[in-house]
C-alpha cells in the first residue's frame, strides 16, 4: 500500500487551528488521577476524561470541527454519518447547535443508551442491519434523496484534528509524558493523538489499545495492509470498525505499536475505574487501561497519559 501524501495527513498546526474552532463549543475536560490505580498499576497515570466532554465522549470535537468547517452551501442540506452511537450522538448535536438537519445511520444492534441520545439531539435515525455494507448501502440511499454532506467518523481531516485536541490539552496540562495511550477502533483519536504527540515530542510513545477479539488494527500495522473489521465479538463496542487508508498511514508512520488485551481484562479495568475513581467509563474507555494491566513492564515507573474515550455504558448490559 503506498501512504498517502503529506498534504492529506493532519498536522501539528492542522489540531491547533481545529481547537481555535472548537474551543468555544466543547468542554476543556479533567485531567484526573487516582493513587490506588498508580499503586496496583505501579506507574504514574493521568487520565484525560472525555467521558465528562458534551455527549459523554471525544467525539464532539471532531463532529464539530468538521461542521463548523462545512460552507454554507453544503452545510444547508445537512449532515449525514453512520455509526454505533458516540459519533452518531457528537454529529447530532453539532448540528443541532449550527441548526442544520442530521440525518444517522444506526446498526440495529447499538447500545440503547445511546440511540436514546442521537434521538434526543434532534437527529432522522434510520437503523439498518449492522454490517459495513448495509451501514454504507443505506447511507447512500439518504444522501441521494437529501443531499445531506457525508462526515465519517474517521475517514476526514477535520474530524481527525478534532480529535487531537484531546492530546492538546493534555499536554497542556501535564509536563513530560513518557507514554500516551488511547483506543482505538476506525483510528480518528489515534490518528490525531500520535499527531499532536510526536510533533510535539518525538521522544513520548504513543501506543493505541484493542480488544483481542477486534484487533485487526494490531494485525493491519503487523503485516503492512489494512484489514477488514468481520463480526467481531467484543464489549468494547466503540471499537468495532477498521483503519482507513488515511488513519492507517498516520498510525503506521507514527504510533509505537498496538497493544491487545482480552474480554476479561477489559471487563477489569473498567470495574477498577468504577470502584476506584468514582467515574463511569464505557468499554471502549477501559481498554487502555487493560493494556497497561496486561503489559506492566513497559509501564512500569512511567508517567503515561492515557485518553478515556467516553462514558457512555448501557447500564443494563454491565459486563459484570
Amino acid at each position: 500500500m503506498q501512504p498517502l501524501t503529506e498534504s492529506h495527513k493532519p498536522s501539528i498546526a492542522d489540531i491547533e487551528g481545529a481547537y481555535t474552532t472548537i474551543k468555544s463549543e466543547i468542554h476543556r475536560t479533567p485531567i484526573l488521577t487516582c493513587r490506588g490505580i498508580n499503586s496496583i498499576l505501579n506507574a504514574n497515570i493521568f487520565f484525560k476524561c472525555e467521558n465528562f466532554q458534551k455527549v459523554g465522549a471525544f467525539k464532539y470535537r471532531g463532529a464539530t470541527n468538521a461542521v463548523l468547517n462545512l460552507p454554507l452551501s453544503e452545510a444547508k442540506f445537512g449532515v449525514a454519518t453512520h455509526s454505533s452511537g458516540n459519533h452518531a450522538a457528537a454529529l447530532a448535536l453539532a448540528a443541532a447547535k449550527r441548526g442544520i438537519p442530521a440525518y444517522i445511520v444506526m446498526p440495529d444492534n447499538a447500545p440503547s443508551i445511546k440511540k436514546k441520545a442521537v434521538a434526543g439531539y434532534g437527529a432522522t435515525i434510520t437503523f439498518c442491519p449492522p454490517t459495513q455494507q448495509a451501514r454504507e448501502e443505506t447511507l447512500g440511499q439518504i444522501q441521494k434523496e437529501t443531499g445531506a454532506a457525508f462526515i465519517h467518523p474517521y475517514n476526514n481531516h477535520n474530524v481527525i484534528c478534532g480529535q487531537g485536541t484531546t492530546t492538546l490539552e493534555l499536554f497542556e496540562d501535564v509536563s513530560d509524558l513518557d507514554i500516551v495511550i488511547a483506543p482505538v477502533g476506525g483510528g480518528g483519536l489515534l490518528s490525531g493523538t500520535a499527531t499532536y504527540a510526536k510533533e510535539k515530542n518525538p521522544s513520548v510513545k504513543v501506543y493505541g489499545a484493542e480488544p483481542a477479539n477486534a484487533d485487526d488494527a494490531y494485525r493491519s500495522l503487523r503485516d503492512g495492509t489494512i484489514y477488514p473489521s468481520v463480526n467481531p465479538k467484543t464489549i468494547a463496542d466503540g471499537l468495532l470498525t477498521s483503519l482507513c487508508p488515511l488513519t492507517y498511514s498516520i498510525i503506521s508512520a507514527k504510533c509505537d505499536g498496538i497493544l491487545t488485551v482480552p474480554e476479561d481484562t477489559i471487563a477489569n479495568a473498567m470495574r477498577m475505574v468504577w470502584e476506584r475513581m468514582k467515574i463511569i467509563i464505557e468499554p471502549s474507555s477501559a481498554v487502555p487501561i487493560a493494556a497497561i494491566m496486561a503489559n506492566p513492564s513497559l509501564f512500569r515507573e512511567q508517567r503515561v497519559g492515557v485518553i478515556i474515550s467516553g462514558g457512555n455504558v448501557d447500564l443494563d448490559n454491565l459486563p459484570w
